[in-house]
């Protein structure tokens, strides 16, 4: 009788276990993407982080209708440029990524805008096999559950810009003194051009590496605006 009462706790342990994995491993994860597809995120886990390092908050969201389209061409042509044709994954830029890292280069990534959009939104610093498995899984809902032009709004408000600058328009206001809508094409480029580095790099005041990449972000954003490859976002 006992043992048959162990039996029946264990079951009920399991049955228990296995719900909570469920709820908060596949359903969780869906109605929060679900929620974000209206709403506006909220702080991220790399904005907490910043908050005690002592580099203070500033993030103010704009809708993607009140974002300059040069912004949006130049982070598709400084991160992204098949943004609008992949689903989520740069096979090919990953793969170059993996051949470039793997001969000792200089480290780079495959990320896309997308990929970007998930971590910074949902996850941790970091790097580990988990948070990467966990960055897939997101990558793939807000693909499904939001589409790109909400994949870009969301990544332009929450994208880190500097030293407490979160977003489009803090990033315009604190560099240039003008709203993300009135942002020149040179000053799109500019804010693009520091993005893999924006603690680092400046670009109210760039430097010459900063300058010569801002000068090509600017060409391509040119390609990109001719050939109609933020198509999927500015319509």
């Amino acid at each position: 009788m006992a043992r048959s009462s162990k039996k029946g706790f264990f079951g009920r342990l399991l049955r228990g276990v296995l719900l909570l994995v469920l709820v908060f491993g596949l359903i969780g994860p869906v109605m929060v993407t679900a929620i974000y597809r209206f709403a506006p995120p909220p702080i991220t886990w790399l904005m907490i982080q910043r908050v005690f390092e002592g580099k203070g908050f500033d993030r103010r969201w704009k809708p993607l209708d009140e974002i300059s389209p040069r912004l949006v061409r130049a982070v598709i042509a400084a991160e992204d440029a098949k943004f609008c044709d992949h689903n989520g994954f740069d096979f090919d830029a990953i793969e170059q990524a993996y051949e470039s890292n793997a001969r000792g280069r200089t480290l780079r990534g495959g990320s896309t805008i997308s990929q970007q959009t998930a971590k910074n939104v949902f996850l941790w610093p970091g790097r580990s096999y988990v948070r990467k498995g966990l960055e897939a899984y997101f990558t793939v809902l807000i693909e499904v559950i939001w589409g790109k032009p909400r994949i870009m709004e969301v990544y332009l408000n929450s994208i880190e810009w500097g030293p407490g600058i979160y977003g489009a328009e803090a990033a315009a206001q604190k560099n240039f003194g003008v709203s993300a809508a009135k942002l020149s094409a040179a000053q799109a480029a500019r804010l693009a051009a520091i993005l893999p580095s924006p603690l680092k790099w400046r670009a109210a005041k760039p430097g010459p590496y900063v300058k010569r990449r801002s000068g090509k972000i600017t060409r391509a954003a040119g390609t990109i605006n001719r050939q109609g490859m933020a198509s999927c976002v500015l319509g």
